[in-house]
């Protein structure tokens, strides 16, 4: 046998994915490529490694075998490289986050600085919903997950980035009554779009429902921010989005905040990473950067986001009351 390193890599990319195009995207390969890796491995082995039913790949006993083996094997040498660099002085190596999809609209300014200073890391980012970012962070594929509500499991550590606060948004143009302040129980009268069960966006909202014991009318349930503020300028109902992913919608009157009796709800940012983890000198170096660092970025990129009470239509709202 004389497989590669490489080889290996792309088999552990195709796993992780379930998908020879994902797992192509992932490693900035083209598809075929992946293929020929693929079955340049499999030649070595007299048992199959994957197989294909319908259009769908899938990994056999023995290349789940294989996999948890590689990437034993790829996390050694990647600790050999990150390693040999620290004794040169350098913060080289890999840095593995998993994101939730609205941490992509305030995380690119974190790590813009952190790779200004670390220019030699390589830097690994997978943008993706919270059961996602969750699995591979249990999964120990990733060094930290960025997420907006701690999850509940044990063997985690964190540290607090920023706060989230979310508000009620509507089109500018929809025909939604208007009023000064709205009650939580005028939301049953007005159509709501909700994220998918699980997000932190929709469990923040179902926990004031819950606490203000109303029923609003769920008129569709989407799985990203884009696709919530789409429908909501196109008039079909109004949500709780994160004041992070709507400045350029607020900025243009695309999108308007509803001055809706407390809100915003206000969670937190958090870096989360598995206790007991082994850090790089990478992963390190990041967090101690977070830590030195996210006040400073959040005083100068993100804190006129907390809107004040000023401008009904614009980018400043209600405070809590």
């Amino acid at each position: 046998m004389n497989f590669t390193l490489h080889q290996l890599r792309v088999f552990a990319a195709v796993t992780e994915h379930q998908s020879v195009t994902k797992a192509a995207e992932s490693l900035f390969m083209t598809q075929p490529a992946v293929s020929i890796q693929l079955k340049h491995l499999q030649d070595q082995f007299d048992v199959p490694l994957t197989e294909v039913i319908g259009r769908k790949i899938h990994i056999t006993d023995a290349g789940e075998e294989l996999a948890t083996l590689a990437k034993e094997i790829l996390g050694n040498v990647d600790e050999i490289q990150t390693k040999m660099s620290a004794l040169r002085g350098v913060t080289a190596g890999k840095l593995k986050l998993a994101v939730v999809s609205t941490g992509k609209y305030f995380m690119p300014h974190f790590i813009s600085e952190y790779h200004e200073k670390y220019e030699e890391v390589k830097l690994f980012v997978d943008v993706s919903n919270r059961r996602k970012v969750l699995s591979s962070l249990q999964s120990n594929d990733v060094d930290f997950a960025v997420v907006s509500i701690l999850p509940d499991l044990e063997g985690i550590e964190y540290e607090e980035i920023m706060p989230n606060p979310l508000y009620v948004v509507s089109g500018t143009n929809s025909n939604i009554p208007e009023k000064k302040f709205y009650e939580p129980q005028d939301l049953e009268e007005i159509p709501f779009i909700f994220r998918e069960e699980g997000s932190g966006t929709r469990t923040m909202l179902e926990k004031y429902i819950a606490e203000n014991k109303i029923n609003p009318k769920v008129m569709l349930e989407l799985t990203t921010n884009e696709a919530v503020k789409q429908a909501i300028m196109a008039g079909l109902g109004v949500s709780v989005i994160s004041a992070y992913s709507m400045r350029l919608e607020l900025k243009n009157e695309e999108l308007k905040i509803l001055p809706v009796k407390g809100y915003p709800l206000v969670n937190t940012w958090y870096l989360v990473w598995l206790k007991g983890k082994k850090f790089s000198p990478a992963s390190s170096a990041f967090l101690d950067f977070i830590r030195s660092e996210k006040e400073r970025i959040y005083e100068d990129k993100f804190a006129d986001y907390y809107f004040e009470k000023e401008n009904l239509k614009g980018t400043k709202m209600a405070v809590k009351e």
